[in-house]
Parts: structure tokens; sequence; C-alpha cells
């Protein structure tokens, strides 16, 4: 049996390598195809804690999209959705040959080893649903993200729509009162100017108190 790796060791065979040098372990006591069965079964097991990673990191979006949403965190999904789809490409023609290992006779492998294989094709299709569950919540959290920008947006149109409901009036008056004629009464009297910001503030509270009884603010 031949493996090509791209380090010597620090990597996630130093396990079946440490087994290897035991004396009495089964490694050693079985035939090529039980060694193939257990790099297989390390390599599947690997993925369980990097599919802890991202599940982690999903929380945090989650967090992020309903605290604090910003074109930062939809980059982020964006970025998590592409990676678990790459490791859906990884794992799943690696379920497609464990499974036809473990179902079809092989001179090459053992009664024993095709047993254990089984163990591993139910992991190797356990981490793929696991992979499509979180691309599912990713893909959630991006329909979560766009309705929270939404609901912002129409809070802002909200707030600008009540100020410019406000002032109308009162640059309708300004308006009306800025026209240069001559024959104005109102210019004339002595406090035309501080009853005319009565009016306005007064119109201005009114205006407030009816949107806030109507729950609009």
């Amino acid at each position: 049996m031949l493996t090509f790796q791209e380090l010597r060791d620090g990597d996630i065979f130093d396990p079946i390598r440490t087994r290897i040098k035991a004396a009495g372990s089964r490694l050693r006591e079985n035939d090529a195809s039980f060694l193939m069965y257990a790099i297989l079964d390390s390599i599947v097991d690997h993925c369980f804690p990097i599919l802890e990673h991202y599940s982690d990191k999903l929380e945090e979006l989650e967090d992020q999209v309903l605290l604090r949403p910003d074109k930062y965190v939809i980059h982020e999904i964006h970025m998590m959705k592409r990676e678990l789809l790459l490791l859906r490409r990884a794992v799943w023609p690696m379920r497609e040959v464990i499974s036809s290992l473990s179902r079809e006779h092989h001179e090459c492998l053992s009664a024993t080893t095709q047993t254990y294989l089984r163990d591993v094709y139910d992991h190797a299709v356990q981490i793929i649903d696991m992979i499509e569950t979180y691309r599912e919540f990713a893909a959630g959290l991006t329909e979560t993200y766009m309705s929270a920008m939404s609901n912002r947006m129409n809070e802002v149109m909200k707030v600008l729509a009540i100020v410019t409901t406000i002032f109308t009036p009162l640059t309708f008056l300004a308006g009306v009162y800025g026209m240069n004629f001559d024959y104005l009464p109102e210019k004339s009297w002595q406090y035309a100017y501080p009853i005319f910001w009565v009016v306005c503030v007064t119109m201005a509270g009114i205006m407030l108190l009816v949107f806030r009884w109507k729950r609009w603010l």
C-alpha cells in the first residue's frame, strides 16, 4: 500500500504511525487493507473538528447578523458557504469510494476490513448531512441579513418621511410670509415674529402627538 502526503509527520496520520510502531497492535496483525481502513477512518474523523469549527463560526455570524449587520458580515457568510461547498466536494467522492469498497467483494479486502468500512461509510454520510445542514443555515443567515437590512432601510425611510411631513406645512408658512409683497397685514404686527414661531412649534408638536397616537413612532 502506497500513500502520498506533503509533510513527513505532524499530521492526522501520526496516531496511525504510533499504532504501527506499537507491538501487538491490530494494524500490525492485520493485512494492508486494514491499514487502508485506518487511513480512511482517520481522514473521515478529522472532518468532525473542521465541522465543529464551522458550527462555532456560524453561531458568531448569526449574532453579528442579528446585532450589527454590515457588508463584512455578508462577505463572511458567502466565504463560509464557499468553503462548505469545497468540503462537500472533497467528502462526496470519498463517500462513494468507501461505499463501493464496503459493499462489493474485492480480493484485496479482508472481511474484517469491509466490516469496519461500513462504520467509516456511516461517518461519511453523517459528515455530508452536517455539511448540508450548515449550508442551509448559511443560506438562512443570508436571508436574515437581507431582512435586517430591509428593516433598517424601512426605519430610515420612516424617519425621513416623518421629518418631511412635519416640515412641509412649516415650509409652506415660511414661503407665504417670505414673499416680498407690500400688503401683508401680519408683517406690521408687533408680535408677528414670535407668533409665527408659536404656530410652527404648535403644529409640529400636534403632528408628533398624532404620529405617536397612531404608533407611527
